[in-house]
């Protein structure tokens, strides 16, 4: 498969590292400022080495990389919020040339969940997505595999610095700041960490888990939002002196959507450790089924996301 990649990022960069591992060519590479077209294949290496060098992939215009010649567009821009631009934008684009999409941008999915799958039903191109929950874990092809009809509720860790923080706190009886600044010394946390411990992160993915088990209609604003920024040390202790710790939880269920610190037993399923992200289905019949793993990360995402092409390939 040709492959029209968006977004130079950790994600972007991983994708256009590992296609050629999985039989695919990238044909175009765009960042916010330029972009490289070759629909023989880009010269991957020489392609990141400038972006590395000069801070853009190329000197064509954005726009080139739409219009060239691919089989499927992987959208790996920034998410944004609101309006999800400019990846809705390039999803629609794609869409109006009849070419698949493939997301880890999780903005078009989680705000204009309903307007994408419209434009998918206008186009003879497919979308997926899987990317945008869970990183590595395959959390959406798990849902496709049971049956929407058949998950009841999904609830789980989904937000690793969120998770790195609460589970340092908790063994090693340190602050928040303390555990926060090492986080961003290691690289686990932004500079500016509001998306992650705000809770903001976990509720977009459960957007997306709410549209896909409840066919649409659902944006981060119908979710009941908080974050672990407040949360004291004496939280955590108190908790543990019961045998309990805490966790940022996100859930989906017919009540509603939800990402907020809960409590949950020490050594339960949910109480997983650093930047581990876990996903537990509730099912009609199969009960309770946990899925763990690398919910975040470059390679581990394109995982995704090339997966997703190959699913795509496959129904060709």
């Amino acid at each position: 498969m040709k492959l029209a990649v968006f977004g130079a990022g950790a994600v972007g960069r991983s994708v256009v590292e590992l296609a050629g591992e999985y039989g695919h060519t990238v044909t175009a590479l765009a960042d916010s400022s330029g972009a490289v077209v070759d629909s023989s294949g880009i010269d991957v290496a020489a392609t990141l080495e400038r972006k590395a060098s000069d801070g853009t992939v190329g000197d064509g215009d954005p726009q080139t990389a739409l219009e060239s010649e691919y089989d499927v567009l992987v959208e790996a821009t920034p998410t944004t919020l609101g309006d999800a631009q400019p990846g809705f934008g390039h999803a629609r684009e794609a869409f109006a040339r009849d070419r698949d999409v493939v997301l880890a941008n999780k903005g078009p999915v989680a705000e204009r969940y309903d307007e994408l799958r419209a434009l998918e039903r206008e186009s003879e191109g497919s979308l997926l997505f899987e990317a945008t929950v869970g990183g590595a874990i395959p959390v959406l092809s798990t849902i496709t595999d049971v049956g929407t009809e058949n998950v009841t509720a999904v609830r789980g860790v989904l937000n690793g610095t969120a998770n790195f923080v609460l589970s340092r706190m908790a063994t090693e009886g340190l602050s928040y700041e303390h555990v926060l600044a090492e986080a961003q010394d290691l690289g686990v946390a932004e500079a500016d960490p509001s998306f992650d411990v705000d809770g903001t992160d976990a509720a977009l993915k459960c957007a997306i888990l709410a549209n896909v088990l409840f066919d649409g209609g659902y944006t981060l604003a119908d979710a009941d939002v908080s974050g672990i920024r407040d949360l004291p040390g004496s939280a955590l202790e108190l908790a543990a002196e019961d045998g309990w710790t805490i966790r940022l939880v996100g859930e989906v269920s017919p009540n509603g959507v939800s990402a907020a610190p809960r409590l949950i037993p020490e050594n339960g399923t949910l109480a997983v450790s650093g930047t581990r992200n876990i996903v537990q289905f509730e099912t009609q019949h199969a009960g309770q089924l946990n899925i763990s793993g690398r919910g975040a990360g470059g390679d581990e995402t394109a995982t995704a996301v090339l997966a997703d092409v190959s699913r795509l390939e496959r129904e060709m």
